[in-house]
């Protein structure tokens, strides 16, 4: 056999792959001139009204976090490369790059051409475009909020720094998705123990010189090792398996697009595994309230884990922002403190979407059949409150003594912060289905921006939290700013049970009596 006669099957694959999609791109539905020139403008107006002043601002303004030298980088560089890894490989095991549409995987699973023809091409299309979003994120990042990029040879290292952590989050994320579990678990742990060790060796360098490049020159030679074993393991991988994952991205992506992005998030939530009799007592009874709350999450071992590590860090973050000076940075402390306990509420059951389907479906058994409330919220709202106070505390130890407010006022704006975090996530869960109301244009001399009312309603969990907490700053006492906390969070309360319509006389009633 000949060299051509290899490569002239290979180049025949190569141009079946390009005129299948040649073709799909030729077809009827596709998106036309006017609306990519539509994405282009909101872009141009995004930036123009709000990236440009951020910038302008950022670029005459004293640094947010400034850095003396870039030796001080060298830890937060290799904890925030050790994280993106991380990340990166989380979602390649839910949205990876080999990724397609479920239509045009079963015409390229029918024929006999190799997965590495037409699994090969869109993964280096996708990795390519996710490190240029990386890249350009990183930069913009560390532009507006560090002062490394003031001078030229400290520019010249962080830009080298986003580089290679452009590629490690791109072949991570592929990673992700060709390894099985342990390949993944041995490249997080690798990740962690090789950050350590770049930052621990960087320490011995003179006057810390050279710092930023050996994190650089090790993101990049991991990112190397890493593309080439993962798209080694690109014609093995599970093609069944990829067309469950394309089928469930394809529904979340028509349910993103319709405004339902709450319905997309749900079709990636885990499964419950293993102790499915544990509900039920040997007499046949079934377990308290808490229990039941504890052993559902226990089913979904991952997902606990996750919403416990939340709820620890925010709750710690959150105490040391509340009790730090007042300034951007303890503000934005305080704010992304509420924001992972937000996140770590909802992860820590499902209770809060059973709540909702019993206050908008019709009772089986009348009207009076109570107890939904300490049935449905026992187990997240102690769940909630011990894992964060926990962290608080612990937060409180660490920076003992405090200089600037007491153990019980800390405590006080902890326990309002929180208040309104349980607001905002019952607000989002009993979210519906998209109002028409919001499809209504909003014309401005800005153009229609009906699109950002739509956004903020997707998001509205978040949104409310952000505002909630910029407002109680604003408060000088802590217990005038809990009292405040605790209105905002009847009030999201209120705004949530409208939205299941069982804002009415005589609810409270209804739903506690048993």
């Amino acid at each position: 056999m000949t060299t051509r006669s290899i490569a002239a099957p290979e180049a025949d694959a190569k141009s079946r792959v390009h005129a299948v999609w040649h073709q799909y791109a030729r077809r009827g539905d596709r998106s036309t001139v006017r609306g990519r020139a539509y994405t282009v403008y909101l872009v141009a107006l995004f930036a123009l009204i709000y990236l440009v002043p951020v910038v302008y601002t950022a670029s005459t303004s004293p640094a947010l976090v400034p850095v003396d030298s870039p030796a001080d980088a060298v830890p937060f560089v290799c904890a925030l490369a050790a994280v993106v890894c991380w990340g990166a490989q989380l979602a390649g095991r839910f949205w990876g790059p080999l990724v397609i549409l479920p239509f045009l995987l079963h015409v390229f699973t029918t024929t006999d051409i190799s997965p590495a023809a037409y699994l090969g091409t869109i993964a280096r299309r996708r990795l390519g475009f996710a490190g240029a979003a990386v890249l350009l994120s990183t930069c913009t990042a560390a532009y507006l909020t560090t002062d490394l990029f003031h001078d030229v040879g400290t520019a010249l290292q962080s830009l080298s720094v986003a580089a290679g952590l452009s590629a490690l989050a791109a072949t991570a994320w592929l990673w992700g998705q060709v390894r099985e579990m342990p390949g993944n678990l041995l490249l997080a742990s690798g990740a962690g123990a090789g950050a350590l060790a770049v930052t621990v060796i960087s320490h011995t360098f003179p006057q810390g010189g050279g710092g930023l490049w050996l994190a650089a020159l090790a993101l990049v030679t991991t990112a190397a090792v890493l593309g080439r074993a993962g798209f080694r393991s690109v014609p093995a991988v599970d093609l069944a398996r990829l067309a469950r994952e394309s089928a469930r991205a394809s529904q979340a992506q028509t349910y993103a697009w319709t405004g339902t992005l709450h319905h997309a998030l749900d079709l990636y939530r885990p499964e419950p595994r293993g102790r499915t009799t544990a509900l039920i007592r040997t007499d046949g009874t079934l377990r308290g309230y808490l229990s039941q709350g504890a052993i559902r999450a226990l089913r979904t071992p991952g997902r606990a884990t996750a919403a416990v590590m939340l709820l620890l860090t925010g709750g710690a973050v959150l105490t040391l922002g509340a009790a730090a000076p007042e300034g951007r940075l303890a503000l934005s402390s305080w704010i992304g403190g509420a924001v992972c306990v937000y996140l770590g509420s909802g992860w820590v059951s499902e209770t809060w979407r059973g709540l909702r389907d019993e206050l908008t479906l019709p009772p089986l058994y009348g009207e009076w059949w109570g107890g939904t409330l300490a049935r449905t919220l026992a187990w997240p709202v102690l769940a909630v409150t011990v894992g964060t106070f926990a962290g608080g505390v612990l937060a409180i130890v660490a920076s003992w003594p405090l200089r600037d407010t007491t153990p019980a006022g800390a405590l006080l704006l902890l326990a309002g912060s929180l208040t309104v975090v349980l607001g905002a996530r019952f607000l989002r869960e009993m979210k519906l289905h998209l109002p028409l109301e919001l499809l209504l244009p909003v014309v401005t001399p800005l153009g229609d921006l009906s699109g950002l009312r739509v956004v903020a309603w997707q998001f509205d969990g978040l949104v409310a939290v952000v505002v909630a907490i910029a407002v109680i700053d604003a408060v000088p006492s802590a217990l005038g700013a809990a009292a405040l906390a605790t209105g905002i969070a009847a009030y999201y309360v209120w705004l949530g049970l409208r939205r299941t319509g069982w804002a009415h006389r005589g609810l409270l009633a209804r739903l506690t009596r048993v």
